[in-house]
């Protein structure tokens, strides 16, 4: 039976006590789009990070097949290193990956990574921050040269130290997504598990969503598995048919650099193994929101961390062939796929139209007023 979820409190990643969410980004007012063969202008950009109280256990899972990745071996399941102290999350494609040495200098500077020596007198002691990271492709979007720094990194994760928010939609490594061919950004969404071995876990999720593939189902208007229940509790309805026959004459993307990459995270206590294992179940909830998903050209990725900060119901004995954590992680599994779609809806309704690219609300503003 599946388990009862809810949304949290916040319905973003920030119920999960422990984790903090912070944007660095850069965004002119005269921004355009690159077209075939010429130089965009202005700049759009940025990038996000999701800092722990304390390091989390960690896993990571690549489904693209054009991905922009660090520190993704170290989270093998079989490789020594079980914790991160942070993940970025960044625009710039692979030159965005310089983000996370600023996130890197920033947990330096506050003592915060493996733990190497006790330091000089009077300074942090000698740490190795563990920083996974991940890119999109949004150079078009803008001055090609615009691109997150190490400057962008530490800003981001300042900005994550001690926040209590999630701000969503063009923000941080949003700034520049696109979600096919309306304005993509930043979501995020939590649910917590109402029953069952892990009753009264929580599950969340922030994505990045920038994919080659549609978001919106050409039939009816609305976002990719969105029965009328689900839309109405997001307040939408079926968009009017000149709305939906609008979204249809908006073409392809037009580019085939891509990607969809984010974190999933819960406080339910999980090893590294079963962080991978959430991880491959969030790519669940992508495929459910994006088509196609995992493109040979995108780089989709998503990162699973957990606190452990849970106290969860004892549970009945497990078959010596399983571990014993499985009817635990079965039920964060599928909580997982069902936030990170929903993180991707988010996403996709938090966005702004920029640079000519229009947001969900500017194609189908009926799915809005119609009742």
């Amino acid at each position: 039976m599946s388990p009862t979820l809810t949304p949290g409190p916040t319905n973003s990643l920030a119920d999960i006590a422990g984790l903090h969410v912070g944007h660095h980004h850069l965004l002119d007012d005269a921004v355009t789009v690159a077209a075939p063969g010429a130089p965009g202008a202005g700049a759009a950009t940025g990038c996000t990070v999701v800092l722990t109280d304390r390091a989390a256990v960690a896993g990571v899972d690549v489904r693209g097949g054009g991905p922009g990745t660090r520190e993704t071996d170290l989270l093998d399941p079989s490789h020594s290193v079980q914790r991160a102290d942070a993940v970025l999350l960044t625009g710039g494609s692979a030159y965005g990956l310089a983000a996370a040495d600023g996130v890197m200098r920033w947990l330096e500077e506050h003592g915060r990574g493996i733990a190497m020596g006790a330091g000089a007198p009077g300074e942090p002691p000698l740490v190795v921050p563990i920083v996974p990271g991940a890119v999109i492709f949004d150079l078009p979007v803008g001055d090609w040269s615009a691109r997150p720094t190490a400057d962008s990194g530490f800003a981001a994760t300042a900005a994550a130290a001690g926040a209590t928010t999630v701000p969503r939609g063009c923000v941080g490594a949003g700034v520049g997504a696109r979600a096919g061919i309306l304005k993509g950004g930043v979501g995020t969404a939590s649910v917590r598990i109402g029953d069952g071995a892990a009753a009264g876990a929580t599950v969340a999720a922030l994505v990045v969503a920038n994919p080659v593939g549609s978001v919106v189902d050409p039939e009816t208007g609305l976002p990719w598995g969105l029965g009328p229940g689900r839309a109405a509790e997001l307040g939408l309805t079926a968009p009017a048919a000149e709305d939906i026959e609008a979204g249809r004459a908006l073409g392809a993307k037009g580019t085939v650099l891509n990607t969809t990459i984010g974190v999933v995270a819960t406080d339910a206590p999980l090893t590294k193994a079963a962080c991978r294992r959430v991880a491959v179940a969030g790519h669940d909830g992508l495929a459910r929101a994006i088509r196609p998903a995992h493109s040979p050209l995108d780089g989709d990725t998503l990162f699973a961390l957990s606190t452990g900060t849970a106290n969860l119901p004892e549970t009945g004995p497990v078959p010596d062939a399983f571990p014993a954590e499985l009817p635990v992680l079965a039920a964060v599994c599928e909580a997982a796929a069902e936030v990170v779609q929903r993180a991707i809806v988010d996403a996709l309704l938090s966005a702004t139209g920029l640079a000519g690219i229009p947001s969900y609300r500017d194609v189908y503003s009926t799915a809005f007023t119609r009742r």
